[in-house]
């Protein structure tokens, strides 16, 4: 039985569209080996100075400093010109041992010798195009060519420090102007420790750490990106701390395939690969994101004014480490995730060339679909654990769980496609002001809710106890309509400027959403049905209960385009009544049918019950489905029973 249910959720998984399939494209890399640890910031004399030769512009520039500060920024200024490199990347290449130290004093660092267009053999090289538009090069490409896709490239340099000498992280800014991927990439750079300055202006990322087992972002400004502010990947003992991102068109920090070391494990965990502490990351795409965002446990945070708050799923292919799993969210501040950044797509802003779109002045391009006025999302996790957060001010919920079949990162393993969105915790989160504090899809096992949740999508939730979870299901696939919704709001372009007209997510509302499309369908054909048979029998209780359902199917209607839970749950009782009650009647006239009505009538009650009352548990798939199918099979056979018999005529003798 699971098996074909799998292969249900593989079929669903197929029709989801391809131009979905691909966010962020890497090498094929290898996950550390654990061995390294998070580095600790080293406060001796610098090794190496980077500074500019304008002396007017940076006594500017530390004009306003703190006393002790600025004279021994001046101090370091003088040292610099006589010893020290006018570019960051001209420091990076004097590095020749473990354990040095690169200051770069107060200025604007366009890196110039970095920026020019590949040329010779770097213009040519043998790698396969990203349907992004860039190379997918090798490690030995990068060495190669380090300056193809990156202004400041770090390349298998260990336990360096990079420090900015400033009073804030935006008096040391590293800006690529969108001639670049990255303003810096850290690559196989174990020990890497960045701090206390701005990484801006790329076409993908503004610090990049790649393959690195220990790293530390350290008070460092990521802005103005067509994607991440920060992108960690493939990497163990990471740190962000105090760290800001803002700008972002994907998510202002991005933790994405962490080391898998606690897979297999339940929410007892040894340590975490990844910590994320008092960094601020807001008005992005989404403030936080992370496919494969493994082992990651983010604390003390602040997440507001993005389109969604923070994100971790399992939804692109060839990320090590998918499933994702066990990321623990705990006390941060998630709060007015309900920016609309699409409407800079549907004018033509983002069309335009990346240094003509107003990044500067707050355009932000997104570049993944998802439902604005979100805190937190999560698309096919497991494991994930939530709790002491503040949740408040969300349009539309603060927590989003939904499940991804396997499929979708290209496992075609039958037996794997049910294998997310089970065992995630949600525990002493504070929910203020949103208009729906859960929507959850219903698949998956294991889910619980805490038992003071507001306003949720089912109004039935699983809730956790100490020993585990209660009123808890098992079931392969989400609820129907969530199941359509998901499919449509999937159709999502950024490159193709494809925005699914349908889709709540993208600004469809009232009789625009598909939900309140398919309700009004189904309604006005049960409907005409209800009084057909009320005519047809003429009988009180009949005629009663038809009232009853026409009035549900209304409901129905109305609920579908407020998405109101409640109101869906009372529309289903509501039918379910009716049918109910004509199948007691017609099983008299119409033995079999009747009986069929009767079955579909308690089915009906039976889904009202689930999203309302209690989770039904044992079924493999939420009372939903059955009605739907049933539901298919009563219309036709009730067209038949009401279709007008040919009346007999009998010859006359002559």
């Amino acid at each position: 039985m699971r098996r074909l249910f799998a292969l249900v959720g593989l079929t669903l998984g197929l029709l989801l569209p391809a131009s979905a399939a691909f966010a962020h494209e890497e090498r094929e890399i290898t996950i550390p080996d654990g061995s390294g640890s998070v580095p600790a910031h080293r406060q001796a004399e610098p090794d190496l100075l980077v500074c500019k030769s304008d002396k007017a512009a940076f006594e500017r520039a530390v004009a306003d400093f703190p006393a002790e500060l600025k004279t021994r920024n001046l101090q370091l200024w003088e040292r610099c010109q006589q010893d020290g490199t006018r570019h960051l990347q001209e420091a990076v290449d004097k590095v020749d041992r473990p354990g040095m130290t690169i200051a770069i004093l107060p200025g604007l660092y366009l890196e110039e010798p970095s920026q020019a267009a590949p040329a010779g053999d770097c213009a040519k090289l043998p790698a396969r195009w990203s349907d992004w538009g860039y190379q997918i090069l090798t490690f030995e490409q990068q060495q190669k060519c380090p300056h193809n896709q990156n202004l400041v490239a770090i390349l298998g340099k260990r336990d360096l420090q990079i420090e900015g000498t400033g009073a804030a992280p935006t008096d040391v800014i590293i800006d690529a102007e969108y001639r670049k991927l990255n303003a810096v990439r850290a690559d196989r750079a174990d020990g890497i420790y960045f701090r206390n300055f701005t990484a801006q202006r790329t076409t993908f990322n503004g610090v990049y750490v790649l393959e690195t087992d220990g790293f530390v972002i350290d008070r460092v400004l990521g802005r103005w990106t067509d994607e991440y502010g920060f992108l960690t990947f493939a990497t163990d003992h990471g740190l962000y701390t105090d760290c800001e991102a803002y700008g972002n068109g994907d998510g202002g920090l991005y933790p994405g395939s962490a080391s898998n070391l606690n897979d297999g494990k339940g929410h007892d965990v040894e340590r975490y690969a990844v910590e994320i502490r008092r960094c601020k990351s807001h008005h992005n795409a989404l403030g936080y994101s992370g496919t494969a965002g493994d082992s990651v446990w983010a604390h003390d945070n602040e997440f507001y004014d993005n389109m969604v708050g923070a994100t971790m799923d399992s939804l692109w292919p060839d990320h090590p480490g998918l499933p994702q799993n066990h990321a623990k969210f705990e006390n941060n501040k998630i709060y007015n995730n309900n920016e609309d950044y699409y409407r800079h797509l549907r004018d033509g802003t983002c069309s335009k060339p990346p240094a003509e779109r107003g990044y500067e002045n707050g355009v932000v391009c997104p570049q993944v679909g998802v439902p604005t006025g979100v805190g937190l999302l999560v698309a096919g996790g497991n494991y994930n654990l939530f709790k002491g957060n503040q949740v408040s001010g969300h349009r539309t919920t603060g927590f989003h769980l939904f499940g991804v079949p396997a499929f979708i990162r290209g496992e075609e393993d039958l037996a794997k496609q049910a294998d997310t969105s089970n065992h995630n915790r949600y525990e002493g989160n504070v929910f203020t002001g949103n208009t729906l504090d859960v929507w959850w899809d219903g698949q998956g096992t294991g889910n619980c809710f805490q038992g003071d949740t507001g306003a949720s999508s089912p109004a039935a939730l699983p809730v956790c106890t100490s020993e585990g979870l209660t009123g808890g299901s098992s079931r392969v696939l989400a609820e129907p309509m969530k199941v359509m919704k998901l499919y449509l709001c999937s159709d999502f372009s950024a490159r193709d400027v494809r925005l699914p007209a349908g889709c709540d997510w993208f600004g469809a509302s009232g009789i625009g959403m598909v939900e309140t499309q398919v309700a009004l369908g189904g309604s006005l054909v049960l409907a005409l049905l209800a009084v057909l048979f009320a005519v047809r029998v003429r009988r009180g209780l009949v005629i009663v209960a038809a009232a009853a359902g026409v009035v549900g199917l209304a409901l129905d209607v109305f609920a579908a385009a407020t998405g109101s839970t409640l109101l869906t749950g009372a529309a289903v009782a509501l039918m379910g009544a009716w049918l109910t009650l004509l199948g007691a009647v017609l099983r008299r006239e119409r033995p079999v049918f009747g009986w069929f009505t009767l079955l579909l009538g308690v089915l009906t009650l039976a889904d009202a019950v689930d999203r309302l009352i209690y989770l039904i548990p044992l079924i493999p798939l939420g009372p939903g489905w059955f009605r739907g199918l049933f539901t298919g099979i009563w219309v036709l056979w009730a067209v038949v029973v009401l279709a007008p018999r040919p009346r007999r005529t009998v010859k006359q003798a002559a």
